[in-house]
């Protein structure tokens, strides 16, 4: 059997680009990006769903793997695969930042403990937000179908040059802000709620400044921030499937699907 040097390499980029796509939305999506993955599953899973979609993969294009057009396709495919779970990871941080704003109106923000997601100290009641969503994306198979979506731009965005335009990257840049947007809306009624608790307790200080107001409002903050926190639930539950609805469409619409 005797192969060419250039029907080698062939076979390997049609490897190594597919390869590329899916290892870089597996290092960017949620639930597989945190720490506590061992990279091995991250490397298994991309190298056995490329084997898997490798016949099935349009007509690559004739370019050698090791030239500049080859680097700039291995540029774009990881960008394809970066933004598609960054754009996840997005939801994930509004979460992420509606309960650091809950916690420091209850009066809890000293309490931390670090986040698997980045490694880093966030306040407990943030990470029981991150942790309930993670669930739900899990019970909504939200890994599956960001996986299903990424297989299917095999078609709509095929592997050539031309990856994301300018354009989609901006639009990715101008939804970014619906981060801070969504975390205010998960957060805001119960960050509503205390602030006028608190407001109630700076008038009966007025009233009667022998009252000690430490004493007595951060133990009803507190209960009354949990009490809140469990009522309001399945409304941030609801919400955080629309931002990941959104999510999707936007993937949808980066993806050309």
């Amino acid at each position: 059997m005797n192969f060419t040097e250039a029907q080698v390499l062939g076979q390997v980029a049609a490897f190594i680009w597919p390869l590329m796509r899916l290892t870089a939305m597996f290092i960017a999506m949620p639930v597989f990006s945190i720490r506590a993955a061992p990279a091995k599953v991250r490397l298994i899973l991309s190298v056995a769903i490329t084997l898997a979609i490798m016949p099935l993969l349009p007509p690559l294009p004739t370019i050698e793997m090791f030239s500049y057009e080859g680097f700039m396709i291995a540029i774009a495919q990881v960008m394809i695969g970066l933004l598609s779970g960054f754009i996840v990871q997005l939801v994930f941080s509004a979460v992420n930042f509606a309960g650091q704003g809950v916690a420091l109106s209850m009066g809890l923000g000293f309490a931390s403990m670090i986040d698997p997601q980045n490694g880093q100290q966030v306040p407990v009641v943030a990470q029981f937000y991150v942790i309930i969503t993670t669930l739900i994306f899990l019970s909504l198979d939200g890994h599956l179908l960001l996986i299903k979506m990424l297989l299917d731009s095999f078609t709509t965005l095929p592997i050539s040059v031309d990856g994301i335009a300018k354009a989609g990257i901006w639009t990715v840049v101008a939804w970014s802000s619906r981060m801070f947007a969504g975390g205010l809306l998960l957060a805001m009624p119960i960050i509503v709620s205390l602030l006028l608790v608190n407001v109630s307790f700076g008038v009966a200080t007025r009233a009667a400044p022998q009252l000690n107001i430490f004493s007595v409002g951060f133990p009803v903050t507190l209960m009354l921030g949990l009490l809140l926190m469990w009522i309001t639930l399945p409304d941030i539950s609801e919400q955080f499937s629309g931002l990941l609805t959104n999510a999707y469409d936007l993937i949808g619409q980066l993806l050309k699907l």
